[in-house]
């Protein structure tokens, strides 16, 4: 898969490093690949990626349009820890059959079936990620998730991507707070449409803005919307909108 970038981090300090920045408990790689995000201090979102251990060292399975800043900002984070990080040349493998031995599963959902690192590239792959993600809501970089996103409004709790007994992480107090509103306003939800809309266009309800399409997969798709607006009809261009229940 050449949309991903694997990349290594090494050195005595590597999971603790990683525990006191990311979403998720780095303690889980012990049981198999740990699905998390790197947030702004204002609990934004900046990077969602897999960890895995091997041996003593960390693999982190990032998009590759997020891989260059990503080195970036944890090579800021990392000040005098025993921290390397650098490129593997290893390539994504992923499918829904038999789960291989060099495998792990996919912690967001047990449809999405498994991911290996191997050091040749994936040669087919006929599954139409796609759909499975619109059907299942898992949100994906540059579509679903980009710099203003709040992790909680895409499902990232439901997708084993956050821990709220892990202690402290970079943009912990904001994340934790929108945990224990009573209720999201805005977020993440699967809408029936009629009609031709492409990802990104706006979603009208009743004249005022309601939220925005994403990936689409045959009548359905992915959209963020602002639940207040998000009953009966809504339009994207020419299409209907429905929000499903």
């Amino acid at each position: 898969m050449t949309d991903r970038t694997i990349l290594r981090l090494s050195g005595a300090d590597t999971r603790d490093f990683l525990q006191g920045l990311v979403t998720n408990d780095v303690r889980k790689l012990d049981q198999g690949l740990v699905y998390t995000a790197l947030l702004t201090p204002q609990g934004k979102y900046i990077a969602d990626f897999f960890l895995k251990a091997d041996g003593d060292d960390v693999l982190l399975d990032a998009d590759a349009t997020q891989a260059p800043a990503l080195m970036q900002r944890l090579s800021m984070y990392k000040l005098r820890a025993d921290v390397t990080i650098a490129e593997t040349g290893l390539h994504l493998h992923r499918g829904l059959s038999a789960q291989p031995d060099d495998a792990l599963p996919d912690p967001r959902h047990p449809a999405l079936g498994w991911r290996a690192y191997r050091d040749v590239p994936q040669t087919e792959d006929t599954t139409d990620w796609t759909a499975l993600y619109v059907e299942h809501m898992i949100p994906g970089a540059g579509r679903e998730l980009h710099p203003d996103t709040f992790i909680l409004e895409v499902g990232f709790e439901r997708l084993n991507g956050v821990d709220f007994r892990k202690g402290c992480y970079v943009g912990q107090e904001v994340t934790a707070r929108m945990k224990h509103k009573t209720e999201l306003r805005k977020g993440l939800a699967q809408v029936h449409i009629d009609g031709p809309a492409e990802p990104g266009a706006e979603i009208m309800a009743n004249g005022k803005p309601a939220g925005t399409l994403h990936s689409r997969a045959g009548d359905r798709a992915m959209a963020y919307l602002r639940f207040d607006r998000a009953g009966g009809d809504m339009h994207a261009g020419d299409a209907t909108v429905r929000k499903l229940d």
